[in-house]
C-alpha cells in the first residue's frame, strides 16, 4: 500500500491536534476538571503505546535517556495542562492562533540551550510575530466562555508555547538516537506519571458520565498526531510542509463554530495572518543560513 503524500499526512496530523483540542474543550465543559481530563488523556495513551512497545520488543532506554525523558516530559505536560486550561478561558481558535506564537519561540531557545545563532531578520520577525499574538488577544469571539477570563486564558495559552517549543528543542536532541515508537511511548508514559498523584490529592480522579469515549478518542489523536507527523517530515523537507500546519486556524474555527457556536472576530484572522507571515520569514531565513554556511546557491531553495 502506497503512503500518501506527506502535504496529506501533515493535514491529517492538524486535524488530529485540533480534534484533541476540541475533545477536550467539551470534557471540560462538563463535571470534569482540566486536572482529571489531562491525566487520563495520557494515562489512556500509554495503556495503548505501552502495549505496542512491548509487543515490538523495542530495547527499554539507558538510564541517562530515561532521565532525559522524564525532563522534557515535564516541560510537556505542564504546556499541555496550560494550553487545556486556556480553553476553558476564551475560544478555541483564539488558543490555537496564539498557540502558533511556539514556532517563533524555538529560535531563541535553541540559542540558549543549543548555542544556535539567531540572525537580525529572525529577531524582527519574531518581534511583528508577537505583535500579531497581541492583536489578536485583543479579540473579542462571539460565543467564548461566558465565566471565562481573557487574561488568564492567554497568559496560560502563552506559556504552553514557550513549554512546547522547549519541548521541541529538547526533542531535537532524542530524535537521532530513538525510533518515533520509543519516544511517543514515554511522551505519554511520564505525563501520566507526573499528573496522577495531583490528580489523586486535589481533584475527584473520575471523570464525568460519557467521559471516558471522548478521552480515549483524545488519547487515540494523540497518538497519531506523533505517526502522522514523524511519516512526512521523513519524506519532506521541513520548509515544505511547516505551511500546511497553519491550516488548523481552519479547523479549529469550524470546530468551536459547530461544536461551541464561537465565531472569532477579525483580529483572531488578523493577528493569525501576522503570526503566520513571521514565522513563514524566520523559516525561510533558517533555510537561507543553513544554506550560507554549507556553501549552497540560494537559487534551488524551493526544490
Amino acid at each position: 500500500m502506497r503512503t500518501p503524500h506527506p502535504i496529506l499526512l501533515v493535514c491529517l496530523g492538524v486535524v488530529f491536534g485540533c480534534g484533541i483540542d476540541a475533545l477536550m474543550k467539551y470534557v471540560m465543559q462538563g463535571a470534569t476538571s482540566v486536572l482529571t481530563a489531562t491525566t487520563w488523556r495520557y494515562a489512556l495513551g500509554s495503556a495503548i503505546m505501552l502495549a505496542l512497545f512491548l509487543q515490538a520488543r523495542r530495547p527499554f532506554p539507558s538510564l541517562p535517556a530515561i532521565r532525559f525523558h522524564a525532563l522534557r516530559s515535564l516541560a510537556q505536560v505542564i504546556s499541555a495542562f496550560c494550553f487545556f486550561y486556556s480553553l476553558t478561558q476564551i475560544a478555541l481558535a483564539e488558543a490555537v492562533v496564539l498557540g502558533f506564537t511556539a514556532a517563533l519561540m524555538i529560535a531563541p531557545i535553541a540559542r540558549i540551550i543549543l548555542g544556535e545563532k539567531m540572525s537580525p531578520v529572525t529577531i524582527g520577525a519574531s518581534l511583528v510575530g508577537f505583535c500579531g499574538a497581541a492583536l489578536a488577544a485583543t479579540a473579542e469571539t462571539s460565543g467564548a466562555p461566558a465565566d471565562g477570563n481573557r487574561l488568564y486564558g492567554t497568559a496560560s495559552v502563552l506559556a504552553s508555547a514557550v513549554l512546547y517549543a522547549l519541548n521541541i528543542v529538547l526533542l531535537r536532541l532524542r530524535t537521532r538516537e530513538e525510533d518515533s515508537l520509543t519516544l511517543v511511548t514515554f511522551m505519554n508514559i511520564f505525563p501520566a506519571l507526573f499528573l496522577l498523584p495531583f490528580m489523586l490529592v486535589f481533584t475527584d480522579p473520575l471523570p464525568a458520565d460519557g467521559a471516558w469515549t471522548l478521552l480515549t478518542g483524545a488519547a487515540v489523536f494523540g497518538i497519531g498526531i506523533w505517526w502522522l507527523m514523524t511519516m512526512a517530515y521523513a519524506r519532506a523537507k521541513a520548509q515544505t510542509l511547516a505551511p500546511f500546519e497553519y491550516t488548523g486556524l481552519i479547523w479549529s474555527a469550524l470546530l468551536g463554530y459547530f461544536f461551541f457556536q464561537e465565531i472569532p472576530g477579525w483580529r483572531v484572522w488578523a493577528g493569525a495572518g501576522i503570526i503566520i507571515a513571521a514565522c513563514l520569514v524566520v523559516a525561510f531565513e533558517t533555510h537561507f543560513a543553513a544554506r550560507r554556511e554549507a556553501k549552497l546557491p540560494a537559487s534551488d531553495i524551493l526544490t
